[in-house]
């Protein structure tokens, strides 16, 4: 229970550290989609509570190696370990109630990436896309041009945000197009916002207004009559301009055939369902290609084609019984030789024709074939990848118990770094598998099992090189095999 105690409150510890560097990382890959939009809390709230989500599986492998490192780094440097050694404990008898708690986790792992995280991610890309899609915050900013508005630029020198008042305006309004724009000069203004948040509402007041009207005229009157600007003064003016500002979220369905969105169960449907509608696909396109003979446009059945076929063959025969070679008698380039060139040319454009008409058709078919080959490769990569996180988390025990016990080093110094190392390592082989898988240039097991075969080994080697107490990590070992070589070297280099 005591390890047990340790090993629990440092993974609780080292998950939250771990779940708010990768939420960081997170948030500053979608932190434009954030800024500006004018969102409330409650939307932040829920962004960041699916983000959670998303990053615990790549969370918890880290967790488990960095606890285990300080747990029996802390052993080792306190001298507990070797007490536990002496007793007669062995090393795997010390692992074993924690062994049973990181299945545990790695159960738990699954259980969250196959039940919680489908759910999570249509949430959170939903929400993302949604985001995406709003409208930025109004904040026209004094003494520069803001873009905000679709179709507007809008200057203001000054503002008093006590009164609402923005002074000394200009308005471009290019929604019609650029060579249809309008320039609005304005004293003072103010924009409010209609009762449905759908609209700004914009008042202007003593001001001019100067149009381009040389397109509208020549579509009007069908000339090229340049008449350059009309000019109009007002002492009020308002103009009503469409800009939504509440968040339209996305209907959730949209992601409801994506990978992320599925479940083991649901992931290993779509795989056998899609797989048989591409061998289906690649059956019917190889009966057309059967039927259309290639180049040719002859219709017939297979049926035919092989009495044809036999037909020919018994002719071949009896002409070579009689000494003669209908092959020689009825070259095709003689043939077309004794043709016009009228003939010919045309011969040749329907040849050319029939060629690409057929190309094209190939053309297609690999890239529908090629779409289905994809959505199966996604959803194989998604099914793998539940299976292979919950397995790092075990694998990443095994690497950082053993290191724990054999660096003996506790605290939140060498065992940060080595977990950092070790976990950049593995993020690397990992992301490689998966490119591996996602191109098709390895099976998709192989691509993200990939990981887990080279960690694996190590893991192995580092618990059999704890249990029997090997210097692995002490420099004096080194140095103790290292001097006979330079003794040798130096002794053949008095020879």
């Amino acid at each position: 229970m005591y390890m047990l105690r340790n090993f629990l409150s440092l993974f609780v510890l080292t998950l939250v550290i771990c779940i708010f560097i990768l939420l960081m990382q997170f948030v500053w890959l979608h932190v434009r989609d954030l800024v500006g939009k004018g969102v409330g809390i409650g939307v932040l709230a829920e962004f960041f509570i699916y983000a959670v989500a998303s990053v615990v599986p790549l969370a918890l492998p880290l967790a488990v190696l960095l606890a285990s490192l300080i747990s029996f780094g802390n052993l080792g440097e306190q001298v507990e370990l070797t007490a536990m050694k002496a007793a007669g404990v062995s090393l795997f008898r010390i692992m074993r109630p924690l062994v049973v708690a990181v299945m545990i986790i790695c159960v738990g792992a699954f259980y969250f990436s196959n039940s919680i995280l489908p759910e999570s991610q249509v949430k959170l890309w939903t929400l993302i896309f949604s985001l995406r899609q709003k409208s930025p915050e109004l904040d026209i900013p004094e003494g520069e041009f803001y873009d905000g508005i679709s179709g507007y630029k809008i200057y203001v020198r000054h503002k008093d945000p006590r009164r609402a008042m923005l002074y000394d305006m200009m308005i471009y309004d290019y929604s019609k197009g650029f060579r249809d724009a309008t320039v609005m000069v304005a004293d003072s203004g103010k924009i409010v916002f209609t009762a449905d948040k759908k609209y700004l509402m914009l008042y202007l007041y003593s001001g001019e207004s100067f149009e381009n009207i040389n397109r509208k005229q020549q579509k009007a009157t069908g000339t090229t009559k340049n008449i350059p600007y009309r000019r109009e003064s007002f002492a009020e003016k308002q103009l009503l301009i469409e800009f939504d500002s509440d968040l339209n979220r996305m209907d959730e369905s949209v992601l409801a055939d994506q990978h992320v969105s599925k479940n083991t169960m649901q992931l290993i449907h779509s795989i056998d369902s899609v797989y048989a509608l591409s061998m289906e696909r690649g059956g019917e396109q190889s009966k057309q290609m059967v039927e259309a003979h290639f180049l040719g446009r002859d219709r017939r059945s297979a049926a035919d084609f092989a009495k044809i076929s036999q037909m020919h063959r018994e002719r071949l025969a009896a002409a070579a019984a009689r000494g003669e070679n209908l092959l020689d008698k009825y070259d095709p380039d003689s043939l077309f030789a004794t043709l016009s060139n009228n003939e010919k040319e045309r011969a040749l454009t329907i040849a050319i024709e029939r060629a690409r008409t057929q190309r094209d058709q190939i053309d297609y078919n690999a890239i529908v074939l090629d779409d289905y080959q994809r959505y199966i490769r996604r959803h194989e990569v998604e099914l793998h990848r539940k299976f292979t996180l919950a397995f790092a988390c075990l694998i990443f025990f095994f690497i950082g118990a053993p290191l724990g016990a054999i660096i003996r080093k506790g605290g939140l110094g060498a065992p940060v770094v080595i977990s950092v190392v070790m976990f950049i390592i593995y993020y690397i082989i990992d992301n490689t598998g998966y490119k591996m898988a996602r191109e098709a240039l390895w099976p998709a097991w192989a691509g993200m099992w990939l990981s887990s075969f080279v960690l694996l080994p190590i893991g192995i080697f580092l618990t059999y090189k704890a249990a029997t107490d090997s210097a692995l990590f002490n420099p004096e070992a080194w140095i103790k095999l290292i001097d006979p070589i330079k003794k040798k070297l130096h002794l053949s280099d008095n020879d």
